[in-house]
């Protein structure tokens, strides 16, 4: 210019990353997010931003939940309300752990190898380094929290490092507490889903079932006392087509390792072929013969006579269909109401809560500690050598997998803690049945009180080193 004033060349591009950068470092400094920034009348506005997990990644979910959000929070800001966002994150008991374990699994000794105080250290280590990453994504969304408050689930936890003080540890064990106390929340054994990788019940939620290629097999339950009943196929005119003299009972299953913990098998009340021997007794085909355990055979509707043999076994400890049969028909699931008197060496109880996932009941020493695909190869080994094996046909069933282990979950019989969901649901649902809160559109209303009205408690326990522990001792000198 003739005035002598320096030209200012403009970048080619915008640069969106620097610019949008720059702009909220200029917020944050000018604390233009801080709570009661720009106050001028005395309401109150305040979200609790969702905790995302803190091995997160930002995804659409994040980006729209937390966009609504910011909306609202800078819409009473800049109405002058003493507004606040207080951003936090999770500490996502499962999902740190796995992050942590395959971090170092090429390099460390296992969890169970170096012990859980020095597995903590790890842990603490981790999201002191990487745990930041969706709180940076956030900012980078331009989401307008006061992140001088950001909470941690975990902060205040005994054996936290510097920097990471608070009071939520205590706020969590806290609320238990008087959640317990106000019977919201108690022990029950009940089926859960276990995950045999990381050893722990999980949540309905973290299930993923998904179809999966596999096989379906046969066997005989021999009748007990060499008693034998004349089994009759009819067709749909009621003329026999098949008939013969038999010595046992036939039943179909995915899961051969799971009949060692068997407590009967049912048959359909309508389904003839069977009526002769409802009532008599059958044996466990595992093991030496003098040794197998009796269980009854009995009638449920539960079984479909048009499937497979229109036998099936009752693994009540094992399945939740028959968990639900055994409670109506009074079977033992407990692996304590179980016994055998006989050769030690022989017989054993399976282990509980480890890898090697337990089966409830007595089994041949020889199972005991085996992996449980291991354990199905040796036992249909054994039961092919004896004769009891009578079919292996391909089948594909749903099966559910842990969202985070990738590894197929079991059905398993346990004590847990749970809270009592349908409780807390109640004021919940009056809330929308009275208007006070409204959907938009409101035919989600159907979607909701079909969750709501069957929603089940919900088990809050884990068998993990990382996360909350539950305030609860046990005096051992009094346990069984």
């Amino acid at each position: 210019m003739q005035d002598g004033t320096a030209l200012m060349a403009l970048d080619k591009n915008f640069d969106a990353q620097k610019a949008e950068s720059r702009l909220y470092e200029a917020w944050e400094k000018a604390g233009c997010f801080k709570a009661g920034a720009n106050a001028k009348r005395s309401e109150t506005f305040s979200i609790m931003i969702p905790p995302p997990n803190v091995t997160g990644s930002l995804h659409m979910g994040h980006a729209f939940n937390n966009t609504l959000q910011d909306i609202l929070i800078r819409w009473h800001r800049m109405r002058g309300f003493d507004t606040l966002w207080q951003p936090g994150t999770d500490h996502a008991g499962i999902a740190t752990q796995m992050v942590v374990e395959r971090q170092s699994a090429a390099k460390l000794p296992s969890r169970s190898e170096m012990g859980r105080a020095a597995f903590l250290n790890k842990v603490w280590d981790w999201k002191s380094q990487s745990g930041g990453t969706i709180i940076n994504q956030l900012k980078r969304l331009g989401a307008s929290c006061d992140w001088d408050r950001t909470a941690f689930t975990m902060s205040g936890a005994p054996g936290a490092p510097e920097g990471e003080s608070g009071n939520f540890h205590d706020a969590v064990i806290k609320v238990f507490v008087e959640m317990y106390h106000k019977g919201l929340i108690y022990r029950g054994k009940r089926l859960v889903n276990w995950d045999p990788h990381f050893e722990t019940a999980i949540s309905d939620l973290e299930v993923e079932n998904i179809e999966t290629a596999g096989h379906m097999w046969h066997f005989k339950y021999p009748l007990a006392d060499g008693e034998t009943y004349t089994y009759v196929e009819k067709d749909a005119d009621g003329a026999i087509t098949f008939e013969e003299e038999r010595d046992y009972i036939s039943i179909a299953t995915t899961r051969p390792e799971t009949m060692l913990g068997d407590g009967a098998v049912a048959v359909h009340p309508s389904d003839a072929r069977y009526a002769p021997i409802v009532g008599k007794m059958c044996e466990i085909p595992v093991g030496p013969q003098a040794q197998r355990r009796l269980i009854p055979i009995i009638t449920d509707e539960y079984p479909d006579p048009d499937f497979g043999s229109g036998a099936v076994k009752i693994t009540g400890a094992h399945d939740f269909n028959d968990y639900e049969l055994g409670k109506r028909h009074g079977l033992h699931m407990d692996k304590n109401s179980l016994c055998h008197v006989g050769d030690e060496d022989a017989f054993a109880p399976i282990s509980i809560l480890n890898k090697k996932v337990e089966i409830v009941g007595i089994a041949p020493k020889k199972f005991h500690g085996m992996d449980r695909f291991d354990a199905r190869k040796l036992l249909l080994e054994d039961l092919q050598k004896e004769e009891l094996l009578i079919s292996e046909d391909k089948y594909e069933s749903t099966l559910p997998y842990g969202d985070r282990s990738d590894q197929i979950l079991e059905p398993l019989l346990t004590d847990q803690w749970y809270v009592d969901a349908k409780t807390l649901a109640k004021p919940a649902i009056e809330a929308v049945k009275s208007k006070e809160i409204q959907f938009v559109p409101n035919n989600w209303e159907k979607t909701y009180f079909q969750w709501m009205d069957n929603i089940q408690d919900w088990c809050i326990s884990r068998q993990l080193w990382w996360g909350h522990r539950i305030p609860i001792w046990y005096d051992e000198s009094n346990q069984p």
